[in-house]
């Protein structure tokens, strides 16, 4: 396996003049792409770089994010994608840990930080530093096993750890996405998430078709379907949240998803019944993967022609996975039975950034232990049940979250739900839930009530229902059920 620089030299021989990346500003070809990489090469070996240092990125959407892959690739520089959504102390305690020769991003989110590091800002003084180089092809500094990224996790449980991806990682993951996407030479990949993280995953296929790229950098559902008709996008990374909000958008109009080959969707669970919606609604164009930083976007894959036969899934293991569920003594539990997912092979990260106690809890004899509970059917397919922190013990019964999320959004009037465990002084922990309803919607608690009723056991139900104006999300889009158990468990008797 080579490297992201060897694959990027391939595209540039073979396809320069065929657009390469787009954003609202420009564009550029795969020629003007190989001579900017090269520049941005030298510029940052004269800044002092050498292989293993590391590459702080601040910014939003725009195709800076694919030329500083690049760079980084070729001189075996680590690149460190940061969120921009971040509140700047969390910024702050990353670039501690990841310790960036340079900084590079826009000023708006640069200005806030108190740090030492060099910085470089998007805009004049970027291109002023790229323009005085010669584009001299450089040598591939990196190999397939050194270091690509060190991309740190959402902090949902704690401080962030910075996972540690190589090149082979990438390229596994890249090489899964492709399949899943049914990819082809002809494809343009749209991107919408952020580029430092998920949908960044998505873009090196580009690197193995000479893909074009579209670089979108904001999210509003009537805007962003005239742009994928416009660009003609036919391959998107969406997170689920994305999804439900355009296809639930006024002015949604199917056709203008005419072009679309495949939207993954990833980065959080969606319930079943919204995913059924989606389909409904927009035809047969999602797949769905599922993984984590440490193990990128496919650990299991469920193609679209699929997935309307498997809602409750999450497809079946990637290509470059070997996969089982276990139990808590790490033996594999019979077909059906729930237990942890762990995961190994080429896909899986190398660990965490110095922090060898954390790699050693979560890589166990070559298995990559993800913390998530699931069981298998008889196919191979698997079903996520939940996280295995968030799993409620009440009255000695374990109960997992996510079968009540999955019942409560049966209803029509919610968008979505989340369940906790709260302290209770007779059963040890309470059902919680808390949900969103649609806008122009009027749900009473009671329905939801006698839904569950319905579909679940006794004492799955909730102990209490509450509906709020929204769920606290991390700056990637998930939910974080530490601040909802924490706002008022005390209250529950």
């Amino acid at each position: 396996m080579q490297t992201i620089a060897h694959l990027a030299n391939k595209v540039f021989q073979r396809y320069p003049e065929k657009m390469a990346v787009k954003d609202s500003n420009r564009s550029l070809s795969y020629k003007e792409l190989q001579e900017r990489v090269y520049q941005l090469y030298a510029a940052l070996k004269e800044a002092g770089l050498e292989k293993g240092d590391r590459i702080g990125i601040l910014m939003s959407n725009r195709l800076e994010h694919i030329e500083l892959d690049l760079a980084a690739a070729f001189g075996g520089f680590i690149k460190v994608p940061l969120n921009y959504r971040l509140h700047p102390k969390e910024v702050e305690y990353i670039l501690g840990n990841a310790e960036p020769k340079v900084l590079i991003g826009e000023k708006e989110y640069i200005s806030q930080l108190r740090t030492d590091c060099k910085q470089i800002l998007i805009g004049s003084e970027y291109e002023n530093w790229l323009s005085v180089q010669r584009p001299v092809e450089p040598l591939i500094e990196a190999g397939e096993d050194d270091l690509f990224a060190i991309m740190y996790t959402s902090g949902t449980t704690g401080k962030p750890k910075g996972v540690m991806l190589s090149h082979r990682n990438m390229i596994s993951g890249a090489l899964s996405l492709a399949l899943v996407c049914e990819t082809t030479a002809d494809d343009i990949v749209g991107h919408v998430a952020p580029l430092t993280h998920g949908s960044n995953f998505l873009s090196h296929i580009s690197w193995l078709f000479g893909l074009t790229q579209i670089v979108f950098d904001k999210f509003d559902p009537a805007d962003f379907l005239h742009d994928l008709e416009k660009e003609k996008v036919s391959i998107i990374f969406m997170v689920p949240t994305m999804v439900n909000l355009m296809i639930q958008s006024p002015v949604f109009d199917p056709k203008k998803l005419a072009n679309i080959k495949s939207i993954n969707m990833a980065g959080s669970p969606i319930a079943a019944s919204k995913l059924k919606q989606a389909i409904e609604k927009a035809g047969p164009i999602f797949i769905e993967t599922y993984g984590q930083v440490e193990a990128p976007m496919t650990i299991t894959v469920m193609p679209r022609h699929e997935l309307a036969g498997r809602l409750e899934s999450c497809g079946a293991a990637g290509p470059f996975v070997e996969m089982k569920v276990v139990d808590d003594e790490g033996a594999e539990v019979k077909q059906g039975e729930i237990g942890e997912v762990i995961c190994k092979g080429p896909l899986v990260m190398k660990g965490y950034w110095r922090n060898e106690k954390a790699t050693a809890e979560t890589l166990r004899n070559g298995w990559l232990n993800t913390g998530d509970l699931g069981w298998v059917d008889e196919h191979g397919y698997l079903h996520i049940v939940d996280r295995k922190k968030d799993v409620i013990i009440s009255g000695g019964m374990n109960i997992y979250p996510r079968e009540i999320e999955e019942v409560l959004n049966k209803h029509n009037g919610i968008k979505e739900t989340s369940v906790v465990g709260m302290p209770h002084d007779k059963w040890g922990e309470a059902v919680i839930a808390y949900c969103v309803v649609n806008e122009g919607a009027v749900v009473d608690k009671e329905e939801l009530l006698e839904l569950c009723k319905n579909h679940l056991a006794s004492y799955k139900k909730p102990k209490e229902i509450h509906i709020v104006d929204q769920l606290p999300k991390s700056s990637y889009g998930k939910i974080l059920k530490r601040e909802l158990r924490s706002s008022g468990g005390s209250a529950v008797k």
